[in-house]
């Protein structure tokens, strides 16, 4: 199944005369065509603080993008596993803070009241991190929970299904198949391949001593196989499974107890109604908690342009972050549209990687440099098998 989620390009560039004198250019640079689809992103005016401080948040912000990504992905995968045969409701369920991804990031606007940007930028990355990585740790225990409950269940199911030589028989079989509570005699359940039918007919009675003249009857059948009942006296139980077995007929270990059986299906009705009572509530809290995770995901973006557009062309503040939508076909033409449109940056760009490659918070080695600030989002999250 493919869901065709989309990519975006979060560039900055900075302010020509103003801000917006930058933003046009991009669209008239993009307009012919039809390279991407733009949108202004909107970042507030964040606590710059100290260079130093900015250079060792550009770091951390790198490897809380990586983190955050990783949880809002087994969210959204554990989400579909747990939808099993409802998967196309999977992306319905995949809303930040109620609309689609695509819509949420292109009308981004910074949540004040859960990261006040009052704050400084190192708070609001702490705050990022605490949420998250409390997510992360909620999804483990409530995954395994419901897992644990949806393995026994489905080790159950195994148990009923499959082969007669290897199927739980409780079902199948009814009291009356069996002659109980004699001290002599001994009801056996044997499986014989259909192929065979006729030779167990024929040979049953004489396999050992002491068989019950046409005792045998067929209670069940599957593809393959046949289970029989036959009913001997008991001294001659072993004798008579290494006949059977030396003629291909397998003699199943079954004793008819009812309380054992009852057990068992309780226990399978009760495995049952717990996972159907905890779906509901996992599917609410993996939606809630899908948007929490993706909404501090779209916010650690926003940090890092703030962060990088800082770092690269200076102080006062002054540029404009930019959410372009690439057209999949014409994405390389795109990429050299924005390198004509930006390469004079690059002088001074130049320069500062130059002066940084010691330092490790730019961390420029590690992904394509390009003379604009650049981040992915990508919202293909969900791999299906």
């Amino acid at each position: 199944m493919s869901i065709t989620m989309t990519e975006f390009w979060l560039i900055s560039a900075p302010g020509e005369k103003t801000c917006q004198q930058t933003w046009d250019k991009l669209v008239a640079a993009t307009r012919n065509n039809n390279l991407s689809v733009n949108n202004k992103f909107n970042i507030p005016d964040l606590k710059v603080g100290t260079l130093d401080v900015l250079v060792g948040l550009s770091d951390e912000l790198a490897k809380l993008d990586a983190f955050v990504e990783s949880v809002v992905k087994k969210v959204a995968q554990y989400m579909a596993d747990v939808l099993e045969d409802s998967r196309d409701k999977v992306q319905e369920n995949l809303l930040a803070n109620g609309v689609d991804l695509v819509t949420y990031i292109t009308r981004f606007q910074w949540d004040m009241a859960k990261y006040p940007i009052k704050q400084s930028l190192k708070n609001i990355s702490e705050i990022i991190s605490k949420q998250v990585s409390q997510i992360d740790n909620d999804l483990k225990s409530r995954a395994s929970a419901y897992n644990n409950l949806k393995g026994n269940l489905q080790n159950l199911e195994r148990k009923n299904a499959g082969s007669l030589l290897t199927r739980s028989l409780a079902d199948i079989v009814k009291k009356e198949d069996f002659v109980l509570d004699s001290e002599y005699l001994v009801t056996m359940l044997v499986v014989v391949p259909k192929t065979n039918y006729a030779e167990w007919q024929k040979t049953y009675e004489t396999l050992s001593e002491m068989v019950v003249p046409r005792s045998t009857n067929l209670l069940f059948e599957d593809q393959e196989s046949g289970l029989f009942s036959v009913t001997l006296f008991r001294k001659a139980v072993d004798d008579f499974k290494h006949k059977a077995r030396e003629n291909k007929f397998t003699v199943r270990d079954f004793q008819y107890n009812e309380e054992e059986m009852k057990a068992d299906k309780e226990e399978m009705t009760r495995l049952s109604t717990d996972k159907k009572k905890q779906f509901g509530p996992l599917v609410r809290w993996l939606k809630v908690n899908f948007s929490e995770a993706f909404i501090a995901w779209i916010h650690i973006k926003a940090l890092r342009v703030f962060v990088e557009s800082v770092l690269r062309y200076g102080l006062p503040v002054n540029f404009q972050a930019m959410l372009l939508q690439p057209n999949k076909k014409n994405m390389k033409k795109l990429r050299e549209v924005l390198n004509d449109l930006y390469k004079h940056l690059d002088s001074s760009a130049a320069a500062i990687i130059d002066a940084t490659m010691d330092i490790p918070g730019l961390n420029l080695s590690q992904q394509e440099y390009y003379p604009y600030v650049y981040y992915k989002i990508d919202c293909n999250l969900l791999d299906f098998k």
